[in-house]
């Protein structure tokens, strides 16, 4: 029986459009070679979108968005368009209205990529970062009191309930469990946010001790664990942690895999009763749009996240080691168009 996956493709703003196409390009000739099949269609969510129709993304092109299984996103994010308006309401809107709970970033250094770790080569460099995505700080509870005066009070506030921690654990705990190593680091704060990170750390140690007992369990307070990231990665296999701290140490994350320009990611709904959404993370670039000087390999390492998330795993396999093989010819100074072409003739082997 022929695999089918339907994807929604939201190329986006700058750099996006002409990454996704090289990524789907990759994605595509997978398909054709691990016989299953991708249909692609097209969405104009974008800034641009905004500007023309006021528009960012309304309820019915939320509802059709569902039906998909997947989707993918190029980047976002015009210089005309005030931030906020599109991070608010495109990006959080997908990831809380599609409960996509997480956010899985590998951080992993490919072959013949320059980190700035002294002396760090592939072999020190492979972890996933899994951050929790639709509660604490970006939850919007909060507000003004005194808006504009001189006693003026900000309020936000950091709110999780065990249900958000919860799953959110588990999916670090089965991820873990997976991987050959099986060590599961939290990343928190428990001497300073002693409410928050207490159900945190209680939650970690419930769900070790009972369901993931194979699963070595290490603990990190953010700033230790930020350090370690920079001094000695390798002690890290699979890092959990809230939204605020995910935000960060993943940016970390990236800087020492080689940039954002070699960084992807997935917002995850693990139950697929939604569609999750992969991209990478690099943003539009608007500076460079439209000039043949984007390098999609991070745009490909997040068609690769897709498709094994699809349960495309083989295809996702070959993938990754066509990323490598290229990354290892040192082409990621090539433009657009030539490391298209670079990409296909290592996929055609």
């Amino acid at each position: 029986m022929s695999r089918e996956h339907n994807i929604a493709v939201i190329g986006g703003d700058g750099i996006g459009p002409e990454v996704t196409e090289v990524a789907l390009d990759a994605a595509q000739a997978q398909a054709e070679k691990f016989g299953f099949t991708l249909n692609l269609t097209d969405f104009p969510q974008s800034g641009a979108h905004y500007l023309k129709t006021g528009e960012v993304l309304n309820d019915d092109t939320l509802e059709e968005l569902k039906k998909y299984d997947a989707i993918y996103l190029g980047a976002v994010g015009h210089p005309d368009v005030k931030p906020g308006i599109i991070e608010k309401g495109l990006l959080l809107k997908l990831r809380f209205e599609l409960d996509q709970y997480i956010n899985l970033r590998p951080v992993k250094l490919y072959s013949g990529v320059e980190t700035p770790l002294k002396d760090a080569g592939p072999e020190e460099l492979d972890y996933v970062c899994v951050r929790e995505n639709t509660g604490g700080l970006y939850s919007g509870v909060g507000g003004f009191n005194m808006k504009g005066s001189k006693d003026e009070v900000a309020i936000q506030s950091m709110v999780y309930n065990r249900t958000q921690v919860e799953r959110c654990l588990r999916y670090a705990f089965e991820l873990a469990a997976s991987r050959p190593r099986k060590t599961l680091a939290m990343v928190g704060k428990t001497n300073v946010l002693t409410y928050v990170f207490d159900l945190w750390d209680r939650v970690f140690n419930e769900l070790g001790e009972k369901e993931f007992p194979e699963v070595k369990r290490e603990y990190y307070h953010v700033d230790a664990a930020c350090m370690f990231m920079v001094k000695d990665p390798r002690r890290f296999d699979v890092m959990v942690t809230s939204n605020m701290f995910g935000d960060i140490v993943t940016d970390l994350g990236a800087e020492t895999q080689g940039g954002m320009g070699m960084a992807a990611s997935g917002n995850i709904n693990p139950t697929k009763s939604t569609p999750s959404m992969f991209e990478p993370v690099h943003g539009s670039a608007p500076d460079i749009a439209g000039q043949n000087k984007a390098n999609p390999i991070a745009a490909i390492m997040s068609a690769r996240m897709m498709l094994e998330f699809l349960g495309e795993k083989e295809a996702a396999d070959d993938l990754d080691k066509a990323i490598d093989t290229y990354t290892g010819s040192n082409s990621l100074t090539q433009s657009t168009s030539e490391a298209a072409e670079k990409f296909m003739a290592i996929l055609k082997g």
